[in-house]
C-alpha cells in the first residue's frame, strides 16, 4: 500500500496555509494506519518551498518545469498522472479551493479514481470514509468512497489545525514528463482582491457581529466596543447578504481568514463556513442560545442577551484605561 500524499497549494513562490492544514490531518491519518507523509511540490524552478515542507513530510516529491511555475490544471494533471500512477498513494489529497477544484475533478475523471470533495474530516476503515455538508452546512454526512487503489478527496480549509509534527522528510526530484507543445490556456497574472478600507485580516482585536445583532442600526454597539478595544468590527455572512456591512468585513470561507489575538463574537451562532475563517487567538463568544455551535470553539462562552453584555464591557474597559 502507498503513502498518503498530500498535493501543495502555493501563490507567488509561498506555500498556502491549506497545505500545513492538510499535511497535519493527513500525517495523523498515515499514523493510523502505519503508513508514510509524502508532499507533491509542482514548481518552476528551486525555492525554499521544498526546504520547508521537509518538516511536514517524511518524503518530498518535487517536479520542476519552467511551466509549472504558476498554478494551470492542464500542467498540473499531465505532471501528476504519471506520478500518481507510478506510485500509486493510497490517498491523495488537494485543497478544497479554487485551484483544486478545479483540478481534482479532472484528475479523478483521467484516472477512474474515486472522489470526495469538500471533506471536514477523514478516517480509514480499510477505505476511505469522511464528513461533507449538504444544504449550506445545515446537513452533515459520512460518506464512504467505493473499493480502489488509490483515493482522492479535497480538504476544505480550517478543516484541520495545522500542527508541525517535527518530521524530517527528504526531499527526491521526480523527472518531468513531457508537456503538449501548446497548451488550451495560460496563466496571466494575478490579481489580489481590494483590501478596501480596513484590512480584518491583519488586525490583532476583533469584534464581529451576527444575525443575533437585530437590526442594521445596533451594529454601532459592536463598533463601540471594537474602537474602545483598539480592534476593528467584522461580522458573519447574513450582515453582508443584508448589506449592513460591506464583503471586506466578512469573516469566513466565503470570506476572509484572520488570526488575531482576541476574537469576540456578539451574536454569531458558529456555522462552520464563519468558524472555518477564524485561524486562531482567543475566542469569546456572547449569544443568547446555550446550544449556538459557536460555544464549541469558544475559549470563554458568555449565554447572555449582547445588548446586555456589551455595555458592561465598555464599562470595564474604561475603567482599566482611567
Amino acid at each position: 500500500m502507498g503513502a498518503v500524499t498530500v498535493l501543495a497549494e502555493h501563490r507567488g513562490g509561498r506555500l498556502r496555509d491549506i497545505t500545513f492544514e492538510m499535511l497535519s490531518g493527513a500525517g495523523a491519518l498515515a499514523e493510523g494506519i502505519g503508513e508514510e507523509l509524502w508532499a507533491v511540490l509542482l514548481e518552476g524552478e528551486t525555492s525554499g518551498m521544498a526546504e520547508e515542507l521537509k518538516g511536514w513530510a517524511d518524503r518530498v516529491l518535487v517536479v520542476r518545469d519552467p511551466r509549472l511555475s504558476e498554478f494551470n490544471s492542464e500542467t498540473y494533471q499531465v505532471a501528476l498522472i504519471p506520478l500518481l500512477q507510478e506510485r500509486k498513494p493510497s490517498l491523495f489529497l488537494i485543497g478544497h479551493t479554487s485551484f483544486g477544484m478545479e483540478l481534482a475533478p479532472r484528475l479523478a475523471a483521467e484516472l477512474s479514481l474515486p472522489l470526495i470533495t469538500d471533506c471536514l474530516s477523514l478516517t480509514w476503515d480499510g477505505g476511505l470514509r469522511a464528513i461533507r455538508q449538504f444544504y449550506g452546512g445545515k446537513i452533515s454526512a459520512e460518506i464512504r468512497a467505493k473499493e480502489a487503489p488509490t483515493y482522492m478527496a479535497t480538504v476544505r480549509s480550517g478543516a484541520f489545525e495545522a500542527e508541525q509534527r517535527g518530521r524530517k522528510g527528504e526531499v527526491e526530484e521526480v523527472p518531468p514528463p513531457s508537456f503538449p507543445e501548446e497548451a488550451a490556456k495560460r496563466f496571466l497574472r494575478y490579481i489580489e482582491a481590494a483590501v478596501g478600507e480596513v484590512d480584518i485580516s491583519q488586525a490583532e482585536v476583533i469584534v464581529a457581529v451576527g444575525r443575533g445583532i437585530g437590526e442594521a442600526e445596533n451594529i454601532s454597539v459592536a463598533e463601540e466596543l471594537a474602537k474602545a478595544l483598539g480592534g476593528v468590527l467584522a461580522c458573519s455572512r447574513p450582515i453582508v447578504d443584508k448589506k449592513w456591512l460591506p464583503k471586506e468585513r466578512q469573516v469566513g470561507t466565503s470570506g476572509k481568514q484572520v488570526k488575531p489575538k482576541v476574537y469576540i463574537a456578539l451574536g454569531i451562532s458558529g456555522a462552520f463556513q464563519h468558524v472555518a475563517g477564524i485561524k486562531g487567538g482567543t475566542i469569546i463568544a456572547v449569544n443568547k442560545d446555550p446550544r449556538a455551535p459557536i460555544f464549541n470553539v469558544a475559549d470563554y462562552g458568555i449565554v447572555e442577551d449582547l445588548f446586555k453584555v456589551v455595555p458592561i464591557l465598555k464599562e470595564k474597559i474604561k475603567a482599566l484605561k482611567s
